[in-house]
């Protein structure tokens, strides 16, 4: 493979969680005089280390509540981990959530452009590439409809042909093909097949294990905020579909 995208070494994420949104400052005050104020500790992610390089497809696997999502959050510097550290080279564009980042009173066009700036990319440049974004989404009939009439499979077209047209280095996907048809699926792993040839790097959240064996070289396994695996496609998607059949999680580390 080539140069390190993505260097995440040892880093964990620790919410602090309390009684503090049931009470008013007064008591809040006489609690924490009191010592009888309540903090517990909830560990999201403890220990997670793993590198993407040029040209890797990373897939990231787990049942829900295993912290992918948060991990996702740290890598795209939404989130800061409580220790560890996550160093990123290269531009980011990354769809955690379909509906985050659009204006439902805005139409498809102009939520191309807002979601375009937010990804940090000037006028002139979304000029030119919003041709090919609307003719990929396979939604110019729809481009003067305002956004929240469009349904959620539309929603998830125009999202993925904006991240992936204007040329990550790093694109971050999260259970988004798992929305739409299946023409719209398979060209949207085409593109990704794409990207990946022209030496960028895509982490893959997804819960369809044979997506994630048709598009991956490497996999990590996350289970309850801990690394279970991490290594070739084929030995860790085998390892992870038998603890879906047995409930057992193996014995060994990463691998």
């Amino acid at each position: 493979m080539g140069n390190t995208v993505v260097n995440v070494k040892n880093i964990s994420v620790v919410y602090i969680t309390g009684d503090l949104r049931n009470i008013g400052l007064k008591e809040y005050i006489v609690k924490n005089l009191t010592k009888t104020y309540k903090a517990n500790k909830f560990i999201a992610l403890q220990g997670i280390s793993f590198t993407l390089n040029q040209g890797d497809l990373l897939g990231i696997i787990g049942a829900n509540g295993a912290g992918k999502s948060t991990l996702l959050k740290v890598i795209t510097q939404i989130m800061r981990p409580s220790s560890g550290s996550v160093q990123v080279n290269g531009k980011v564009a990354a769809l955690l959530e379909l509906a985050s980042g659009f204006d439902s009173d805005l139409n498809l066009k102009e939520n191309a452009y807002l979601r375009g700036a937010m990804l940090g990319y000037t006028r002139e440049f979304m000029d030119k590439k919003y041709p090919e974004i609307l003719d990929f989404s396979e939604l110019r009939e729809f481009e003067s409809r305002p956004f929240k009439q469009l349904s959620s499979g539309m929603k998830s077209r125009i999202a993925f042909s904006i991240a992936s047209m204007v040329e990550p280095e790093i694109l971050i996907l999260d259970e988004v093909l798992s929305v739409g048809d299946g023409a719209f699926k398979e060209k949207s792993e085409a593109k990704m097949k794409e990207i990946i040839a022209n030496g960028k790097a895509t982490i893959l959240v997804s819960h369809s294990i044979q997506q994630i064996r048709r598009l991956c070289n490497k996999v990590l396994w996350l289970d309850k905020g801990k690394q279970i695996a991490l290594g070739d496609t084929e030995s860790v998607c085998d390892a992870y579909e038998e603890f879906l059949k047995t409930g057992k999680l193996p014995l060994t580390g990463n691998e």
